[in-house]
């Protein structure tokens, strides 16, 4: 993983003219194909002034989450703790919601505008403890671009 390649390419994607929707899509992609094992890489947002988040883009298979309450799974508590949540293995986690019997691991990183989590980047990998140190710093590194074009 060249971690300044990636964040280059980060910053090409979050400069370009596209719609923020295009651009998250892009992010989405661009890291899904990079990273061989990010299998599923999804930004979630606060559903306007509810305790929830709703879906946004991703690349992967199709979830049934795409309304997650606040406090459940990964990203519910991330919502709440506005902390990096990184699960190396999800069948030790007891607050976890299953997107799909492939999914071994999962990181999630919050996005913050002015001091508030607006909302989060999702990996889950099919691989058990896959990440690293690198993973989070690109990650943070993402959700900070995102957050300068959301």
């Amino acid at each position: 993983m060249n971690i300044q390649e990636l964040k280059n390419n980060i910053d090409t994607i979050a400069n370009n003219t596209s719609s923020k929707e295009e651009k998250l899509q892009q992010i989405c992609d661009y890291l899904a194909s990079e990273i061989a094992y990010y299998d599923w890489v999804g930004f979630y947002f606060r559903n306007g002034n509810k305790e929830e988040l709703k879906l946004a883009q991703f690349n992967g298979e199709p979830t049934e989450h795409t309304i997650i309450p606040f406090g459940k799974g990964i990203c519910g508590q991330v919502a709440v703790s506005n902390e990096n949540f990184v699960v190396q293995d999800v069948n030790q986690q007891d607050n976890y919601i299953s997107c799909g019997w492939k999914v071994k691991s999962e990181i999630v990183i919050p996005i913050f505008v002015n001091g508030e989590n607006i909302g989060q980047i999702d990996i889950d990998s099919h691989t058990v403890n896959p990440f690293t140190s690198n993973d989070e710093a690109l990650l943070e590194y993402v959700c900070e671009r995102v957050a300068s074009f959301i």
